[in-house]
């Protein structure tokens, strides 16, 4: 492990990288679910060393096997390490970095981007967005608020766009939630799967709906 600080603002890079290292074979993209699991781990507050470490951790016992069975596709597959690294954790190391990967200018470049492609019926988000745009500057000391902010946004997004789903859009979501989670169902406990699959259909929705994702995290 390196002793450099990790920034919190690279959660999801960070865990991406670890992820492709550890597997060893290059580049590969990390699904939907992936997705969902890593933004499950994050808003459950599992800081990111222990999800780093959980990753290694996972790997380490699968190259371990004498009968390996096929190539770990999924970072779920490392979900039961990271849990047990996160209950290992006494406290996150530098949660919250000194310093932002991003200023002021990239906050309201992304925050007017995503505003500029709301279509009718988000008027109201539309204006609450842009109205933290104009305020980007002052943000930089006060990136929780913002982030905190942000994700209340985002609920009301989902909201509205569930009202325009079609019941066939719906079925698929799920359909497709179900392919790629029945694997691992039986290494997840209850509640992390239901955080998993509310994550997984709202990101769904989000996509189909050609819909921006507010959070800092994605700058």
């Amino acid at each position: 492990m390196s002793e450099e600080p990790f920034n919190y603002f690279n959660y999801f890079t960070e865990i991406e990288e670890r992820f492709q290292v550890a597997r060893g074979t290059g580049l590969f993209l990390l699904s939907p679910l992936d997705w969902a699991l890593i933004e499950s781990w994050k808003d459950t507050g599992i800081p990111l060393e222990a999800a780093l470490r959980g990753i290694d951790r996972a790997f380490e016992k699968w190259r371990a096997k004498k009968t390996k069975g096929q190539m770990v596709n999924s970072i779920a597959y490392c979900s039961q390490a990271v849990m047990e690294e996160a209950k290992r954790a006494v406290a996150p190391r530098d949660a919250a970095p000194a310093e932002a990967p991003f200023d002021g200018m990239e906050i309201e470049n992304h925050l007017r981007t995503a505003a500029a492609k709301l279509p009718s019926g988000f008027e109201e988000i539309v204006a609450t967005i842009e109205t933290l745009a104009a305020q980007s500057g002052i943000w930089m000391d006060k990136l929780e608020e913002l982030e905190q902010t942000l994700t209340a946004l985002e609920e009301k997004m989902v909201a509205v766009a569930r009202t325009r789903q079609s019941a066939s859009q719906a079925v698929d979501a799920r359909r497709l939630l179900e392919s790629q989670l029945k694997p691992y169902r039986g290494k997840m406990s209850a509640a992390e799967l239901m955080l998993i699959e509310r994550k997984f259909l709202d990101q769904r929705l989000l996509e189909d709906s050609a819909l921006p994702r507010l959070s800092l995290f994605y700058l």
